[in-house]
């Protein structure tokens, strides 16, 4: 209530305001002014706001504040000015009523019938207030040409208010629209956090699966030659199966995170490289790195496996941005070789040292520690590699000359239109 309420003292302010921004070109009292154009912008962008109050409250200030002006200003009279203003609030009030009786607000998205309602609301309106201004002023008659001024400032102040109208609400569908794709970016990044853990649940599963067939056998081994340890070979098998079955309700679960219906089921392979860089370039200023980020895509190609490609290019741009020191650069490149797609991944920071390369992509390897001192987990390339592999494809550090790190991932271009698997 307090926020319509504050809604009908802008319109009535900013009308009035507007209001004394005027010609008057039938001479006498009678105005042409941007009050209309305020007014008439105020019941289209205020959907909240009843029109016939705000009509009957607008031009019942309108009078209030024209005779309070003509007291301080001038030397006129209240009953006055009361006869020369009081036209004016039958305009609004005439106003109010037909765009009322016409539901103008129906026809919001079609800007050019609400141009057209807006004139000749407007040229009736006037005509309202010409006719009142002649029984109170004894106002001069109307003149065609009056008429076809009346006609072409209605069109002009109806076309400039549904302009300015049209104008913010696709800057604000614009804004809105934005705010949606950093939401959906910050979505597809979170389910590429939950792809890389479902897709080492399922990789532990599998082991899983192993470990309890194994104890079983072990146990009828142990049974059969009446081993007294039979019983405990047993539980073992029992308890990895119910812990099975507990990662397979977890998986389900993310699985069903995972494939929402609210994100596209395809990609293009350009946007999601742009995500990946748009991300770590947040990331880099969260650390307060100067990073120069470089992408070059030549695909024109969408792809299913949206979180797998995430979680390997994240992985690779963000150790990247983790190994430069203070300043540098990273380069993204994506091109294709025959029934390959390439992704190379190049950096200016510190590299490494040659001797350690077959090294890379074992777990526990990393080059990276915080303040403190303590070093990264280093499963992160092992993370990459693994989900490369399973789109039968190879991730590799190449021996490129210079202070730069180097990866490329070759992906065969089948898997990667395949459906998405969890």
């Amino acid at each position: 209530m307090r926020e319509r309420l504050l809604v009908l003292f802008i319109i009535m302010l900013a009308t009035a305001f507007f209001g004394e921004m005027k010609v008057n070109p039938l001479g006498g009292s009678f105005r042409f002014s941007l009050g209309i154009a305020a007014f008439f912008f105020g019941l289209l962008w205020f959907q909240s706001v009843p029109v016939l109050l705000t009509g009957f409250l607008t031009g019942t200030f309108i009078l209030g504040f024209r005779v309070g002006l003509d007291h301080i200003f001038s030397q006129v009279g209240w009953m006055e000015s009361l006869q020369i203003h009081l036209p004016s609030a039958f305009y609004y009030f005439s106003f109010s009523l037909l765009f009322h009786f016409l539901k103008a607000r129906r026809f919001l998205e079609a800007p050019l019938i609400v141009g057209l309602i807006g004139a000749s609301v407007d040229f009736v309106s006037n005509m309202v207030e010409l006719q009142v201004r002649h029984l109170f002023n004894d106002f001069p008659p109307i003149t065609w040409e009056s008429v076809f001024m009346l006609l072409f400032f209605g069109v002009l102040r109806s076309f400039f208010a549904v302009g300015l109208y049209n104008s913010f609400s696709i800057r604000q569908v614009r804004a809105v629209g934005e705010v949606r794709q950093q939401e959906l970016e910050k979505l597809r990044m979170i389910n590429t956090e939950l792809y890389q853990e479902a897709f080492y649940l399922r990789k532990s599963m599998s082991h899983l699966e192993e470990i309890t067939r194994d104890s079983y056998q072990l146990y009828t081994r142990l049974l059969s030659s009446e081993n007294t340890e039979s019983s405990a070979a047993l539980l073992i098998a029992e308890n990895v199966h119910e812990v099975k079955k507990d990662s397979q309700r977890m998986l389900a679960g993310l699985s069903k995170l995972i494939n929402q219906e609210v994100l596209a089921p395809q990609l293009p392979i350009a946007e999601l490289c742009g995500l990946v860089m748009r991300a770590n370039r947040k990331y880099a200023e969260m650390l307060g790195k100067d990073i120069e980020f470089s992408l070059r895509c030549d695909v024109n190609l969408s792809t299913s496996q949206i979180y797998a490609l995430l979680s390997v290019l994240n992985n690779l741009v963000s150790n990247a941005v983790e190994a430069i020191y203070s300043s540098g650069w990273i380069e993204l490149e994506v091109k294709l070789d025959q029934r390959n797609i390439l992704f190379h991944v190049v950096d200016n920071g510190p590299g490494i040292p040659s001797e350690e390369r077959e090294w890379v992509f074992q777990p526990g390897y990393t080059t990276k520690f915080d303040e403190t001192g303590n070093a990264s987990t280093g499963i992160g390339l092992t993370h990459a590699k693994g989900i490369v592999h399973s789109l039968q494809g190879s991730l590799q550090i190449m021996n490129d000359w210079g202070l730069t790190t180097h990866f490329k991932v070759s992906l065969p271009t089948d898997q990667l239109l395949r459906k998405e698997g969890v």
